[in-house]
């Protein structure tokens, strides 16, 4: 008999209000993911470090006010450090460093009621769009086993579509949240520059590239974690503009008739699937249907120079991240110790100077400015979050052509994410479509700066429209 076998009936919102009726315990919810996770990880690899006993200690001690008393919560291992336990970013030469300090993120999640019992798998340094870590091996979709479960927040993403938990942590360099939550056939948000905090190490990363939130099944979910670890940490670089008092509150109230423009075509010439835009295309007859005016619009914009301006700048962000390590663990950058493609990365941002990396960023803004002009017109603009339906395990296994070559596949797989990134706007993933092979293709969709209210709006409106709560994958608990 396990602990609470209804778990994966609930959301994280949903358990939170078990728990403060006390119709469930918060030592139950941790055993029974703790059940889950054995059961389930031999197969999926999603989970890479276990709290187990850390987490039983917490469950003794919840604040039954916090928004998400006693939920269980699995934390991405890579830049959110849990004081006292290993954090790897899924590199050999990165080890079991243990932090002393919480992040600023952490923090948030432990006032809000979370605890957490596990950390995932991303990729070395969480660059790439499927998650193959050498170190931890390769994390495989509930939908499908031989199937990825994107990335960077794979194990995250496995790990709530198999029922183990209803919510985890993820951050977002180039689609992050989004690429693996469409995968897996979950909600994913990627908020607004600025929104979450990244300190006390960060105030931002790669000139705001990098964006931290959660993968959910539900929307609320998802609006209800950003009420409770959003807004500016002291001497944060620049605050992001607060448009609602409560997202979940928003969320809940029923969107204006918006206008919005989609597109099918991606923005570097590649080929999109077939299965891929039959899911914008549905979800655009689904939005008229609810009253919305779609045309097939797309933002102005140079989208090969974006892409490679956006790429230099990665390539930058990933030898800056592995020499703040080498200084962090007082040793030289080994060859050994790095898959060979974050090897080669790391040596192409090496050789780019400081003058060019700070030409990169202003021709990434001046880029965003031509597309700003899209949205005093659209209030969104919708594509498919992917190019392919998720893609075979290894189809993404570098060849030793070169790092920019390697990131152009990964492009190909994911030509749209990345895009706001560069310009910092909310984007989110939903779930409103599976192909004949029952595999998930989500839909993504971009609003104005600081707009994550009106994505959230849509979001719950469609989920209402179009649910996804009850479809479950082959592999699930």
């Amino acid at each position: 008999m396990t602990a609470f076998p209804e778990l994966d009936k609930y959301d994280a919102t949903g358990l939170a209000e078990l728990v403060k009726k006390h119709q469930v315990k918060p030592k139950e919810l941790v055993d029974e993911t703790i059940d889950r996770i054995e059961k389930l990880n031999p197969v999926l690899n999603a989970i890479n470090l276990k709290m187990y006993e850390h987490a039983k200690d917490l469950a003794g001690s919840v604040d039954m006010s916090a928004p998400f008393a006693g939920v269980p919560f699995l934390l991405k291992d890579f830049l959110a450090e849990y004081a006292g336990f290993p954090l790897t970013w899924c590199s050999k030469f990165v080890g079991n460093f243990i932090p002393d300090v919480d992040s600023e993120l952490v923090k948030r999640y432990r006032s809000a009621g979370f605890i957490t019992v596990a950390k995932t798998i991303a990729p070395e340094f969480a660059i790439g769009a499927s998650t193959e870590p050498v170190l931890f091996g390769p994390v495989h979709n509930p939908w499908n086993l031989d199937r990825t479960s994107g990335g960077s927040s794979g194990g995250s993403a496995a790990a709530i579509a198999s029922g183990i938990v209803p919510v985890a942590h993820g951050n977002d360099w180039g689609g992050s949240i989004r690429i693996p939550a469409s995968a897996c056939g979950l909600f994913g948000m990627k908020p607004t520059r600025g929104r979450n905090p990244l300190g006390p190490y960060f105030g931002d990363i790669n000139n705001g590239l990098v964006a931290e939130h959660v993968l959910t099944r539900s929307v609320r979910d998802s609006a209800g974690v950003l009420d409770a670890t959003s807004g500016s940490d002291i001497g944060d670089p620049y605050p992001c503009p607060v448009s609602v008092d409560s997202f979940e509150a928003e969320s809940r109230r029923q969107p204006d008739r918006l206008r919005i423009g989609f597109s099918v075509e991606s923005p570097l010439g590649t080929t999109v699937h077939k299965d891929c835009i039959t899911a914008v295309k549905n979800a655009m007859d689904l939005c008229e249907d609810l009253g919305h005016i779609v045309e097939e619009a797309s933002p102005s914009f140079d989208g090969e120079m974006l892409w490679s301006n956006y790429t230099n700048m990665c390539a930058a962000g990933v030898s800056w991240a592995a020499d703040t390590w080498s200084k962090r663990l007082n040793k030289s950058l080994n060859k050994d110790e790095f898959e060979p493609f974050i090897w080669d990365l790391i040596q192409r941002g090496h050789t780019i100077t400081a003058p060019e990396y700070l030409m990169y960023n202003q021709t990434l803004q001046s880029i965003y400015r031509e597309m700003a002009a899209f949205y005093e017109t659209y209030d969104v603009w919708v594509t498919s979050t992917l190019g392919e339906p998720p893609i075979v395990l290894g189809s993404l296994a570098y060849d030793g052509s070169g790092p920019i070559a390697q990131r152009r596949k990964q492009a190909t797989f994911s030509p749209y994410t990345y895009i706001s990134n560069v310009t910092g706007q909310p984007s989110m993933t939903v779930p409103l479509h599976w192909n004949s092979e029952d595999l998930p293709i989500g839909v993504h969709f971009t609003s104005g700066y600081g707009n994550e209210g009106l994505l959230f709006r849509l979001a719950h409106q469609l989920e209402l429209a179009a649910p996804w709560w009850d479809r479950r994958p082959p592999v699930y608990a």
